[in-house]
């Protein structure tokens, strides 16, 4: 756990989320299970938290807002609410969970690597700023995603082996497939709101990095001039909005998409490196190493 800005908390793991909260330690290194209602006693966070993780909860009984993107959320009433890796939510001061149910399923983005799931996710837009609307669920919806969740859990406390992740993204694949029927379903017939500017970054990052087949590197004016806004204005935004600068996103979008290439093909580590747009392979690993501590090929073999 680290701030990448003075006014900003950063979760870069499960472990970190669990014990900023005071939360039991995760039996699978990748994804942990909270029930909100144990979680009725732990200290309010009203400083903005950034988390490098994938949020699915199901919350009832919250009394005051919560506050994610420029959204303001109430989840008073029973709300499905998804939170994807980099993006920023905060607690309002007079957040009451002394009623709080529910459940929250909190998973890294490495375990689905080396699985479909981890292409699918772009497609997932309840995970984008863009869904600025949260997502209600009948009864009936309730009760199925719950039984999933317990599927779930009950793999998640075995002892892990080598099936484990496997299971655990196959089942995560079936909520997730749902969530997504429910939230076309709410949405499908109305307008989309006019995208902010934050919103449309993060479209054209997570078009930029789902492109085949080598491409230059990206840099912050090729998506400052897509914005039709300053270099300079684009970073002050970001790092208002998200803790980070321009070219931290781009750094996370460049080492997400080399662990896919480096997990699901058999490019060497120079041919990763001049397919993400490196002249020199040398600084593709430089920058790897300073981001994740393992050099691409150690990366490759620790995961393998």
């Amino acid at each position: 756990m680290k701030n990448t800005a003075k006014e900003f908390l950063v979760l870069n793991t499960v472990t970190d989320y669990t014990r900023f909260y005071g939360l039991p330690a995760p039996a699978h290194p990748l994804l942990t299970v909270v029930d909100l209602e144990q979680a009725r006693c732990l200290p309010r966070v009203t400083t903005p938290v950034v988390q490098q993780l994938y949020t699915v909860a199901l919350k009832r009984g919250l009394k005051g807002n919560i506050i994610y993107g420029r959204q303001s959320y109430d989840f008073k009433e029973g709300v499905l609410f998804f939170l994807g890796p980099g993006q920023v939510f905060a607690a309002d001061e007079t957040l009451d969970a002394s009623e709080l149910s529910g459940w929250m399923l909190i998973f890294h983005p490495d375990l689905l690597l080396k699985h479909p799931l981890a292409k699918k996710m772009p497609g997932y837009s309840f995970f984008s700023y863009q869904a600025n609307e949260a997502l209600h669920l009948s009864a009936k919806e309730e009760t199925l995603l719950e039984g999933l969740l317990r599927g779930i859990r009950a793999e998640y406390d075995q002892p892990i082996d080598a099936f484990s992740q496997e299971l655990l993204v196959s089942q995560l694949d079936v909520l997730l497939s749902y969530a997504n029927r429910y939230y076309h379903r709410q949405f499908l017939t109305r307008r989309t709101a006019e995208h902010d500017l934050l919103a449309r970054f993060e479209e054209l990052l997570t078009a930029y990095f789902a492109q085949d087949g080598e491409q230059p590197l990206p840099t912050v004016q090729h998506f400052a001039d897509a914005l039709h806004v300053s270099p300079a204005y684009l970073s002050d935004m970001l790092r208002t909005l998200t803790g980070q600068t321009t070219q931290q996103h781009l750094h996370h979008g460049l080492i997400e998409k080399a662990k896919r290439l480096l997990l699901s093909t058999s490019l060497t580590i120079n041919e990763t490196a001049y397919q993400l747009g490196f002249e020199y392979p040398q600084y593709f690993t430089r920058l790897f190493k300073s981001k994740t501590g393992l050099t691409p090929a150690a990366f490759r073999v620790s995961v393998n």
